[in-house]
């Protein structure tokens, strides 16, 4: 292997205990591919078994915590326990290749299709629609709150009993815990909105419930992330400044990493007046010496990039879109092969990627995502 890309491979030790034998974790991506029922199929496991040797982590694509919250047509649950073997059948396959496995647990709040939910209600912070063209949610209820964040507790119970190695709380991609923290999203006037202050309240209790689950629950080390978007670009919207102030605040949780969710690792911000210094560079700068791990993210294709990257003192990189083209990417490197790193993904490579059929159209499907090549 060559030397200057020895730092991707020293191992880590989160706050918890939980120890990594690399500095990589294969991105959360949307795979489509369980059924209908939110049961993982075969395809799905074998997708993770082909990307899971090599990287220090995988987390997985969003699972949903209650019904009301689902996204996607393909989505994994996590709102039940008769789910919790199907969890397990998912850990395993990940953990039997020598890599920790984290279920990324989520709520799509107003970004739910009505079709997929039992009332065909998308419910948010607000009745505030994401554009003119998308249905406006329901307001929720006290109750309704409270049984969200009961079911953010209860999924990660699931998580710890299917023998997951952590949970990844989704609180980016304008998704609910986003939706709570977005003046755009949140006009309410009690206690859950107004003020940044009050507009942390939903996100920082469900951190604090999945806290208090995981002390209650877990008999070993047991991971605790949580993913954010620095930015909206909606007007009113989230800024870099109030991203600042939450994760000054998630910072004082019981947390093991940030993972900030950004297309590109050193894109400055596109809405302050300094768009020069990456925005993921601030946030570490922040809080991420001596306080939380924070994972980069972002078109950083190469090793170089990788190793470029860390460089900032940011001690992770999750992969996502390198790893749908070079599952094998982190292997390539330790064998000194990153020559044959695969950067560009053929209609005919479906197969010898392990890609299932519903992920497949998906890529193809999005023009500029990955460089297709015939």
């Amino acid at each position: 292997m060559n030397q200057k890309y020895e730092k991707i491979f020293l191992p880590y030790k989160f706050p918890s205990g939980v120890e990594m034998k690399n500095r990589i974790m294969m991105a959360p991506m949307t795979t489509y591919s369980s059924d209908d029922q939110g049961f993982v199929t075969d395809d799905e496991l074998a997708y993770y078994a082909e990307r899971s040797a090599g990287v220090g982590a995988v987390v997985t694509a969003c699972a949903y915590v209650s019904t009301g919250g689902k996204g996607f047509p393909g989505q994994l649950s996590a709102d039940d326990d008769s789910f919790i073997p199907s969890l397990r059948k998912l850990a395993e396959t990940i953990q039997s290749n020598g890599s920790k496995a984290i279920l990324q647990i989520y709520h799509g709040g107003r970004q739910s299709p009505p079709d997929l939910l039992p009332d065909n209600q998308p419910v948010s912070a607000s009745a505030i629609a994401s554009n003119d063209e998308a249905p406006v949610p329901r307001e929720m209820s006290e109750d309704e709150i409270q049984e969200v964040i009961k079911a953010f507790s209860e999924a990660t119970r699931r998580a710890i009993e299917a023998g997951f190695d952590g949970v990844e709380i989704h609180g980016a991609n304008t998704y609910l815990l986003q939706q709570f923290f977005s003046p755009h999203s949140n006009r309410r006037t009690d206690n859950w909105g107004g003020t940044l202050g009050q507009r942390l309240i939903f996100p920082l209790t469900i951190v604090n419930e999945v806290e208090k689950t995981v002390a209650e629950h877990a008999r070993k080390p047991f991971i605790i992330g949580y993913r954010l978007s620095p930015e909206e670009g909606s007007n009113p919207g989230i800024t870099l400044d109030d991203t600042i102030q939450l994760v000054d605040r998630l910072a004082n949780q019981n947390l093991d990493y940030l993972h900030i969710s950004v297309g590109h690792f050193w894109n400055g911000s596109f809405r302050e007046s300094d768009r020069t210094k990456s925005r993921i560079v601030k946030i570490y700068d922040k809080v991420g010496n001596h306080r939380i791990p924070v994972v980069g993210v972002g078109s950083l294709h190469t090793p170089d990039e990788v190793a470029e990257a860390m460089e900032t003192g940011v001690p992770f990189i999750a992969l996502g879109r390198e790893l749908l083209m070079e599952p094998h990417w982190i292997e390539k490197i330790r064998s000194g092969k990153e020559a044959e790193i695969r950067t560009t993904l053929s209609k005919k490579d479906q197969d010898e990627l392990v890609i299932p059929d519903p992920l497949w159209e998906k890529l193809i499907g999005i023009k500029g995502w990955l460089p297709v090549v015939e």
